[in-house]
Parts: C-alpha cells; structure tokens; sequence
C-alpha cells in the first residue's frame, strides 16, 4: 500500500469535480427494488428453500453504485483514453513511455475493510446488467469483509471508482491508482431544495462527483466530455435501456 501509493502520487493529477442530480436515479432504483422484492417473494413461495443457485446469488436490493459503474462504462465506450495504462519499457534505453489502450472496462472499486482499504475488480463491465454487476458487487464486498479477496478479485484494473460518500464527505480529490490514467470519486448524497422548470421549490437527491487523471495521458477538455456523459446518463437513467448487453 505504502508503495503503491507513493507511486500513484509521482502521477500528475488534475481534478474536476459537478453536482450531479439523482433524483430521477432513486425513482428508477425504487422502482427496480420493489420489482426484485416482488420476485424473491414469489420464488420463496414457489421453491421455498429450493431456490436455485442463481436466484440465491441475485442481489436483494440494489445500491446507487452498480447504476453509476454502467454510467463510467458507457463514458468509456466513447472516451477509451481513459481506460488505457501509460507502460514504461525498462529495457528500452531511454525509458520511453507508450500508451496500451483496453478495449474491457474491468472497473475497480474501493473499499473499506477491517483489514484497510482494498479495490476488488468487477471484471467486464461492459457486458454485464445492472442486476448482474450489483451480484458481483456483493459477492467482492461479501468476500473483502470477510478478507478473504483473491488475487483474481484484485487484478486486472481498468479505472477505478471510489464511493467515500457512504462513510462521509462531500467533496473529495481521489489519487489515480498505478497503472490508469483516471479515477472517479463519489461524495455523500445530500437532498436539497431546488427549483424546477416552473420555478417551484422541490426536493432535489444531489452528489458531488469528483474525478482525477494522469494530465500527461488526459486533458481536461477530455475529461470534463467524459464526465458529462457519465452526468447525462445518470441524470437521465432510462438511456441506459438503450446500451443493455
């Protein structure tokens, strides 16, 4: 850890940080939750303790983060930049570097453990719903709680999400992990009172979404592009219907 981070921090970092709206994000994620509470009622009745391995596997309910991991996905699908590595060759004399660019978003994400922090892998995020992504998000958290993460869950990382906000903190400067260009950083959701397009005061589900990157690999007018698709496509979670694999 120690090493590894002061590597990360030989990287040149840039932020840029939005507020991002999610209310639309929580009806949809409302609605999804009483749809998969509907089925394990009825597969309870049905099969009782019989319940077959993949129903035993799909999650119960459905956190904020595998909707915003298909978000970054997405943004990746149309800026790859920021799924590359920057690759050192030492045996090259001049030690030059070259750019690997990674055709799959194999998305790391940090967590908090009793043994510090680790950052578990969801393999292929582009190719899994957000049903299956939320299975093995829990499987990881399930496993990193327990310490019992293998080298497979931990290996491979593409970019790297980090949702700091369901312990605290509102803003936040996220450090890009050795061997990606970016990072994504979550802060806490906060409600707020805002108005609408008819000028009434409503409530409104706000978050902070803050993202580094290598500036020797990503400029800013790429990234702050990137971000908004990801901003786009949770604001407006329903375009996610339209890129399901």
């Amino acid at each position: 850890m120690f090493k590894a981070m002061t590597r990360s921090l030989a990287i040149p970092h840039f932020l840029y940080a939005d507020e991002l709206d999610l209310s639309n994000l929580a009806r949809l994620r409302a609605r999804l939750n009483r749809v998969l509470a509907a089925q394990q009622s009825s597969a309870a009745a049905a099969g009782g303790s019989g319940l077959d391995e993949a129903n035993q596997q799909q999650p119960t309910k459905l956190s904020y983060l595998p909707f915003i991991i298909k978000a970054v996905s997405m943004a990746l699908y149309q800026f790859p930049l920021l799924n590359a590595r920057v690759e050192v060759d030492a045996a090259d004399s001049g030690g030059k570097p070259s750019l690997v660019m990674r055709s799959q978003h194999n998305i790391g994400v940090a967590m908090d453990t009793p043994q510090g922090l680790v950052v578990p892998v969801i393999k292929d995020v582009g190719s899994l719903s957000i049903v299956a992504m939320a299975g093995e998000l829990g499987r990881l958290q399930r496993l990193a709680a327990a310490g019992r993460l293998s080298p497979g869950d931990m290996a491979g990382g593409t970019i790297t999400v980090s949702n700091i906000g369901n312990i605290g903190g509102t803003y936040l400067s996220p450090v890009v992990v050795e061997r990606e260009v970016a990072i994504l950083g979550i802060g806490r959701m906060r409600v707020v009172p805002a108005f609408d397009d008819q000028d009434r005061v409503v409530r409104k589900h706000v978050c902070n979404f803050s993202w580094s990157a290598d500036h020797r690999v990503v400029d800013g007018a790429t990234m702050a592009r990137a971000a908004e698709v990801v901003r786009r496509v949770v604001e407006e979670p329903d375009v996610m219907v339209l890129h399901l694999r």
